[in-house]
């Protein structure tokens, strides 16, 4: 049976060396990277998580993220000293999936890893996938595979983050139906809502319609309802 890949980008040699420990005791195959430029060019294919800290010398973990986007919707979980809010939305709007700060235990960082690993590999079609009669949801000119990461808007695939992806298919399996920060955030993040979450969830809400909308300042589709959260919806069509 395939081992799950991580790849750790950290330039902390000790920290690296800890959470390889851990990974590796958990059945993981682990590599490991220095710094940016090295971790960029060890991604592959093969590569299930990217565990990236953010203050590295040369390139910064931010800018790896973005660089890694370019190639590969891979879950990110950014590690970093920091842990003001404002620093978790600029991590979230670079592509990352999730955030945890140091220091940590490796309690939380096998919790996170664990879950951004199972999310994927259901999501992304990494394992088989069992067909539906109905494979595609197509409301408007927005169409969805159901099993695993596939998003078309006019007939042009779009790519997408895991959570983008997940927090779409719930929206638009759900027509019409408003949810609330929390709604969101608990049904795709898996994890307890803090009023935080509310930040996390306008991030992701805002970069899907940046990628839906014609118009992201006027969304026809991820539509925001004052006082009670968002809803997907698209007229009559």
């Amino acid at each position: 049976m395939r081992k799950e890949q991580v790849l750790i980008v950290e330039d902390d040699a000790d920290i690296r060396e800890g959470v390889r420990i851990l990974l590796e005791g958990e059945n993981y195959d682990v590599k490991e990277a220095e710094n940016g430029k090295t971790g960029l060019a060890m991604l592959d294919g093969t590569t299930d998580l990217v565990i990236l800290d953010v203050m590295m010398p040369g390139m910064s973990g931010y800018r790896t993220c973005e660089e890694i986007r370019k190639v590969s919707n891979v879950p990110v979980l950014f590690l970093t000293a920091k842990a003001q809010e404002s620093d978790k939305l600029v991590g979230l709007m670079a592509g990352g999936d999730d955030y945890l700060s140091k220091p940590f235990s490796y309690v939380e960082l096998l919790g996170r890893v664990k879950a951004l690993l199972r999310r994927y590999n259901v999501y992304m079609g990494r394992n088989e996938a069992e067909e539906q009669d109905e494979p595609y949801l197509e409301i408007g000119s927005v169409r969805i595979h159901q099993s695993f990461n596939e998003v078309f808007v006019d007939g042009e695939e779009k790519e997408m983050s895991n959570i983008e992806y997940r927090m779409l298919l719930l929206m638009m399996q759900h027509r019409g139906k408003i949810f609330s920060a929390q709604n969101l955030y608990e049904s795709v993040w898996e994890e307890p809502y803090f009023y935080s979450c509310n930040s996390t969830v306008m991030v992701h809400v805002r970069k899907l319609r940046v990628k839906l909308e014609k118009d992201p300042k006027n969304p026809e589709y991820i539509k925001t309802v004052w006082g009670k959260g968002y809803k997907f919806d698209a007229g009559d069509k």
